[in-house]
């Protein structure tokens, strides 16, 4: 097993966190997938890996399946947090519920399995955190409000956490993704990308791949946008 890389997603059953652990396993990795609907469990099985059905928002289920990783391979290089859907509506009628129900959903995700992980990746002076974000973290939207609050939270955690552990070589982006084919399709919403296009969730992959990979060994505490130029004037 020397030698193996080996890269856990979350939230990656289906979209983009399923393209991404697709394309960490072309190019090498062993994976481990987490995801609510058993979907991710297939497809950690089918890539050669493993998956474990359980929730993000779940420091057990998390536990599982990093304690998968460590007993097969002794080792956890790169973390994918991929995340679901959070509630929405108009600003002012968010329920405290649901404004915690969005942290839960868009932040902690996050936040939970990077507790997990970091202590591994410090023992081995090495590791990657992508945290799949939205092109929308810093010119939110109104369609997305408890997406856009909790992941400008997001890009901060990033910068502080990217700061305090750069000495150890583990760094931490976030990929920022605009309109992707894993969402509903409208003309409007094609219309407002300058490329008139919706993005692919392959697209996102290539990009988790780029900053997985040794290419980037240089780029931590960033927010990368990936959404066809919609926010390019924002």
């Amino acid at each position: 097993m020397a030698g193996e890389k080996v890269a856990l997603v979350t939230a990656g059953g289906s979209g983009m966190g399923a393209a991404a652990a697709r394309r960490l396993a072309a190019d090498g990795f062993k994976v481990g997938v987490l995801s609510s609907s058993g979907k991710g469990e297939a497809l950690g099985k089918e890539l050669g890996g493993f998956g474990v059905t359980g929730s993000n928002q779940s420091n057990e289920d998390l536990k599982r399946l990093t304690d998968g990783a460590l007993e097969r391979w002794g080792r956890i290089d790169v973390l994918v947090n991929s995340a679901g859907h959070g509630p929405r509506a108009q600003i002012i009628e968010i329920s405290d519920e649901d404004w915690h129900k969005g942290i839960d959903t868009y932040f902690l995700n996050a936040v939970r399995p990077t507790r997990l992980v970091t202590p591994v990746m410090q023992s081995q002076k090495s590791g990657v955190i992508i945290n799949i974000s939205t092109a929308w973290a810093f010119e939110p939207s109104a369609m997305f409000p408890t997406s856009a609050v909790a992941r400008a939270g997001l890009a901060a955690y990033t910068k502080i956490f990217a700061d305090t552990y750069a000495p150890d070589n583990i760094r931490m982006n976030n990929v920022l993704p605009g309109w992707i084919d894993s969402l509903p399709a409208t003309e409007e919403r094609r219309g407002s990308v300058p490329m008139k296009r919706y993005g692919t969730s392959e697209e996102i992959a290539a990009t988790i791949s780029f900053l997985a990979s040794d290419g980037a060994a240089y780029i931590t505490g960033q927010n990368i946008r990936v959404d066809g130029g919609i926010t390019r004037a924002l």
